[in-house]
């Protein structure tokens, strides 16, 4: 989401944190609720003032936030963690978490963000079946220590953070495909409540996902396409 203009100045300092410890009704994309037992998972806000992207350049935060998140969860999950385009992260067929970046433009270029993130840590009942979380897909006998896993997701998403303002967007671009959920696999998707076969086969600059379909590669930008699972 873009909201143009903000009080920049008036918010907190850049890499201000907020931590809430349940929710009920949290926003997620689509209009989505996102909904979390207290005390049992990450429900994180990061402020963030990345002034050295322009508005079209948002993604690259995105990328980044996402591949923060991937490279302290991972290691946990044997290899089963992918980022579902745009900015969700999937357990096989099963949602862990996802990420809501809100932003604030001012002339062309991004004054502030905040990045809200929610992971589901040690939950293990859930309303959907769709949902999962770290202790179901694999689990310890007393569950994931918090605070210790919120230090190492920080550690990560301050060092993907820097690579996006130092410029490494191969290195991003390059990490964010290899990692992204049903890549350079066929798949069914859906498009104007029509449903079609396709294969991941990157992103552009602007972050639309590109499917080939039967030879020809279309751009779908967020909202256009939806995976049918």
């Amino acid at each position: 989401m873009i909201a143009q203009g903000g009080a920049a100045d008036t918010l907190p300092a850049e890499g201000t944190l907020v931590v809430t410890d349940y929710q009920t009704a949290g926003r997620g994309q689509r209009g989505t609720v996102w909904e979390a037992r207290p005390g049992q998972n990450l429900m994180v806000s990061l402020l963030l003032r990345p002034s050295f992207l322009t508005a079209s350049e948002q993604f690259w935060l995105n990328m980044a936030v996402s591949l923060g998140i991937y490279d302290t969860l991972s290691p946990l999950l044997n290899d089963a963690l992918r980022i579902k385009w745009p900015n969700d992260l999937y357990v096989y067929d099963k949602k862990l978490g996802g990420i809501l970046i809100e932003n604030s433009i001012q002339g062309y270029r991004i004054a502030w963000s905040v990045v809200g993130m929610g992971l589901n840590i040690n939950q293990t009942e859930f309303p959907l079946a769709t949902a999962t979380s770290l202790q179901q897909a694999e689990p310890l006998p007393d569950g994931y220590h918090l605070p210790g896993l919120l230090s190492s997701l920080c550690e990560s998403l301050e060092r993907r953070y820097l690579q996006v303002q130092d410029g490494a967007r191969d290195t991003l671009k390059t990490a964010y495909l290899e990692t992204l959920f049903r890549y350079q696999e066929t798949h069914t998707f859906s498009r104007d409540g029509e449903q079609f076969q396709g294969t991941i086969v990157g992103i552009d600059e602007a972050g639309r996902l590109a499917i080939d379909e039967a030879g020809t590669v279309r751009y779908y930008a967020f909202k256009e396409v939806q995976f049918v699972l």
